[in-house]
């Protein structure tokens, strides 16, 4: 109990010092996150004119907390599907980043005398853009709807997944103090596995959990289920030998999948704000200002290594993906920033020991220095596709012109092509799924089996437990594909394409005899002969069992049904249809959403009153009112709170339509009267009033004053809601409810007329 008031008292100072500098930052159109890191550096250590946390390494528990909520976070807003969307723009683009800036800040260290492991975890710390930052920074300009906010947006989801990546493989170089070739490649597989696994049984099991769940789930019931699963993944990732961050991760990415996952994402909010606040600010309080003044020069050094790395590699990948050159450009001045995950990286070389002290303040401070010129730099983008137009050389620009657009060219894919793509998705996935469960059933339920049912009768049994877990597996590996289209076409189409068709058959049913041997192997430790036999009766019996077709399709079914569940729900509900976006993009127009705010001048209003063709240059194609939609709405259609607006133009026209709803918005609110409260409230109709021998009609209560009157006291009888035909006598009480100034002048005997 002792440690309670000291960890209350540095969560009190760091929560208000958070604050106080964030509403600075805030005055300041500064991102929130260096608020954050200022307020850490004023709370750390460092600095002793003012109160300070007084215990470093209990904030680091919490910090370790908000890490795990912000990896949470950023894996709900990733999701596995939105990686294969993103297209290979994104993926190229990625790819050049990472090896690029990895290779670049390697190098750097070493010319810096830093040594080994600490230029290796710098590269990883260079290599990686800030989610947060952009993401913000695109709000508060306005360009979220650009077209190359898309291929920023792709670059980021690509790098998230890098990064978790890299910090497996770099916790494993830290452990091994050493790169082996094969450890490496160990690594990469446990870690394919690991991830394969979870995707898949975590899509199998979690959206159907939800979806029964449904009923009993109200926010505070759906925030504790998903910080239970959150936690619950990080706990079996630990176990697995991975780091918290990446089992958060993985969790956020399943969840991200369901049609849950916006709310999730909502509710979560608060808590990752909480958590990722302390976070940041532990970061701050491991910056020492006098240290920072010892390395300005690697700082400077790094920070122009940053920006200008960032740039080239970024406008190169995207370059090479086949996109133009303004996209292009303006993507590499979008991406010129490190953020969240430097300093995650960073905690993890500090944490294993691996990297020395002075490092981690020096890329905090190169991330604070490259997060406040974001803005900067993407405003910089447009004078350089000016300044690139005039120095590339015609027929540099003519050449890339004809790149970027036989880029975009759809080719036919072959039958091969299509094949050989889906068994090797089919294959790996299901082998993957299979490794893994025998794995565990290896370690813990075989074990458990064997103690309770000692003996050949405990293996056998628990054999048979584990291949009849693994046989649907094992049929879908075998026999997925084997009667599809392309299949059958290429059976058809050539006696030659027969061979390679058999063996691929061949092929897969020796990888299911060699995944029966594995426990066959452990659990009964027979002879060669004896375990091929066993595994060719497996084989044969998964072949020839209706039952396990019928379950195997069941199984892929509902899989794939848990996979598609939310894509489905949100082309029921989006404002765009992504392939008409799609197409248009292609003509440098675009769709985008605009809601209609609460309180907004608009309301109420016709879009012939509004006119915003002929202002804004934009189109309204459709109006999306709750369920309802309104395609091609009319001039006489109006506008109501929280309608979705969907509007075509190009970039500039819908940039020009935002302003001006912000700016009608803005000056609304200034020119707004203010409003009065209603009372209820009661007046006695005193002699000489003039409301005496009027009705309540005549009188115009209701209709000049807005005022209604909801009840009389005559004598001992009470009106309750009277009848506008109702008249007025003298020494009536008058139970009334309006505005206060207005009441007062009708129990003064004035007219409504004066009033």
């Amino acid at each position: 109990m002792s440690q309670i008031p000291s960890l209350i008292s540095d969560l009190a100072v760091i929560l208000i010092s958070a604050g106080l500098v964030t509403l600075l930052f805030k005055r300041l159109k500064q991102p929130v996150v260096l608020g954050y890191i200022v307020a850490g550096i004023l709370a750390g250590p460092a600095i002793t004119q003012i109160p300070t946390v007084t215990n470093v390494e209990s904030i680091r528990i919490w910090a370790d907390i908000g890490v795990i909520f912000l990896l949470f976070a950023l894996g709900l807003d990733f999701s596995f599907k939105k990686l294969m969307k993103v297209g290979g723009t994104a993926v190229i683009g990625a790819i050049t980043i990472v090896i690029g800036m990895m290779t670049l800040g390697y190098t750097t260290g070493l010319s810096l005398g830093w040594g080994h492991m600490n230029s290796l975890f710098l590269g990883g710390m260079l290599s990686m853009s800030s989610t947060t930052i952009i993401f913000k920074a695109f709000d508060d300009m306005g360009l979220r709807n650009q077209r190359f906010a898309g291929v920023v947006f792709g670059i980021l989801v690509v790098e998230d997944l890098f990064a978790v990546l890299l910090m497996v493989l770099l916790s494993t170089l830290a452990v091994s103090k050493h790169v082996e070739g094969m450890e490496l490649l160990n690594s990469v597989i446990k870690l394919g596995v690991f991830l394969l696994f979870c995707f898949v049984i975590g899509i199998y099991l979690i959206p159907s959990f939800l979806k029964k769940a449904r009923t009993f789930l109200n926010d505070e019931t759906l925030l504790i289920v998903s910080l239970g699963l959150c936690l619950g993944m990080v706990i079996i990732a630990t176990k697995a030998g991975f780091s918290s961050a990446l089992g958060a991760f993985v969790m956020g990415s399943i969840l991200a999948e369901t049609i849950e996952a916006e709310h999730i994402e909502h509710l979560i909010k608060p808590v990752k704000d909480l958590f990722g606040a302390i976070f940041f600010v532990s970061v701050g309080m491991l910056i020492d200002p006098a240290l920072l003044w010892e390395y300005k020069i690697p700082i400077l050094i790094l920070t122009l290594v940053v920006m200008v790395g960032q740039i080239l590699f970024a406008s190169f990948g995207v370059l090479l993906s086949g996109q133009p050159v303004k996209i292009a450009i303006h993507s590499g001045f979008s991406l010129a920033q490190i953020g969240e995950f430097a300093f995650i990286i960073a905690s993890l070389g500090l944490t294993l020991g691996v990297t020395d002290n002075f490092l981690y303040p020096i890329v905090v401070a190169v991330s604070v220095i490259t997060t406040f010129f974001t803005p900067y730099m993407i405003r910089m983008a447009e004078p350089a596709c000016r300044v690139a137009d005039r120095i590339i050389p015609k027929s540099w620009m003519k050449f890339l012109e004809r790149y970027s657009s036989g880029s975009n060219t759809i080719h036919q894919k072959s039958a091969w092509n299509k094949l050989l793509k889906a068994l090797t998705r089919i294959v790996g996935t299901y082998t993957a799924v299979t490794l893994v469960l025998i794995f565990i059933w290896l370690q813990f339920a075989a074990p458990f089996i064997m103690k309770e049912i000692s003996g050949l009768r405990g293996a056998i049994i628990s054999l048979v437990l584990i291949l009849l877990l693994i046989a649907p597996m094992l049929r879908a590996i075998m026999m997925k594909k084997n009667h599809s289209a392309e299949f059958q076409q290429l059976w058809l189409d050539s006696k030659y394409n027969r061979g390679p068709l058999v063996s691929l058959i061949i092929l897969r049913i020796i990888l299911c005899i060699g995944l029966v041997m594995l426990p066959v192997t452990r659990l009964l430790n027979a002879a060669v002969g004896i375990l091929l036999a066993i595994a060719a009766t497996v084989i044969v019996i998964v072949i020839l069992s209706k039952r396990l077709k019928r379950q195997s399709i069941l199984m892929e079914r509902h899989f794939f049904s848990n996979l598609t569940a939310r894509e489905l729900e949100y082309e029921r509900k989006a404002p765009i249809n992504q392939r008409f976006a799609n197409h248009l993009l292609e003509r440098d127009l675009h769709l985008a959403d605009f809601e209609v705010r609460q309180n907004s001048p608009s309301m109420g209003k016709t879009l012939k009153e509004l006119n915003f063709r002929q202002k804004c240059n934009v189109n309204i194609v459709t109006i999306i009112r709750g369920e309802k939609r309104i395609n091609i709405p009319g001039g006489e259609e109006r506008l109501y709170p929280f309608d979705k607006l969907v509007v075509v133009g190009a970039d500039d026209d819908l940039e020009h339509f935002r302003q001006y709803l912000v700016e009608r918005y803005k000056t609304a609110q200034t020119s707004k009267k203010e409003t009065k409260e209603v009372n209820m409230e009661q007046f006695t109709i005193a002699e000489g009033s003039r409301l005496i021998g009027r009705t309540i009609l005549e009188s115009g209560i209701r209709d000049k004053a807005a005022c209604l009157v909801i009840g009389i006291e005559r004598g001992e009888t009470s009106i309750k809601n009277p009848s506008p035909t109702t008249v007025f006598e003298e020494g009536d009480i008058v139970w009334i409810v309006g505005e206060h100034d207005k009441v007062l002048r009708l129990s003064e005997g004035k007219t409504v007329e004066n009033s």
